[in-house]
């Protein structure tokens, strides 16, 4: 089973992450990541969905949205060919002792800190998962009390983009 991004430009109706993600359910696949939100235009919405599954059966999923009227586009997102990013707000505990040692951590890791309480710090991350978890490891020693993450999010290289297509 390999993982699969899946990009998928909609009609920014309710609704319609619904029926997306009710696709998925109903061939029973798990959504390991889904981000949402709207495009340059507001009539659209971009959908990035992380699945595993092997080729075929992604093969068959990309044809079922197609066939839904509010899916205008659907792309797989090739790691050779795009970007991927992720933001997780990680709130750790942190004494005074120890505050200045999560800092140079987050320092190194081009985190940024955007709460501080007298128990705890909390640490704005984006990058790709494996940035993100290695990161989340440094700092369970401190003690984690919470993780909040987007989900994937990835974008084509280069001048490539997912846009509605003109009618010919």
């Amino acid at each position: 089973m390999n993982r699969h991004v899946i990009s998928i430009l909609v009609e920014n109706h309710a609704g319609v992450l619904s029926r997306v993600s009710g696709l998925f359910s109903r061939r029973g696949y798990n959504i390991d990541s889904l981000s949402v939100g709207v495009t340059e235009d507001p009539r659209f919405s971009r959908i990035t969905v992380v699945a595993f599954g092997d080729d075929n059966s992604i093969n068959q999923i990309h044809k079922q949205l197609e066939k839904l009227i509010e899916v205008l586009e659907v792309t797989e997102l090739a790691p050779e060919n795009s970007v991927y990013r992720e933001l997780a707000l990680i709130k750790v505990s942190a004494d005074a002792k120890a505050r200045s040692e999560i800092i140079s951590i987050a320092d190194i890791f081009r985190a940024n800190v955007i709460d501080v309480s007298q128990a705890s710090l909390t640490v704005e991350m984006t990058g790709d998962q494996s940035k993100i978890e290695a990161f989340t490891q440094l700092l369970v020693p401190y003690g984690i009390r919470e993780i909040v993450r987007t989900g994937l999010t990835g974008v084509q290289r280069g001048a490539t983009t997912l846009k509605v297509r003109e009618e010919e």
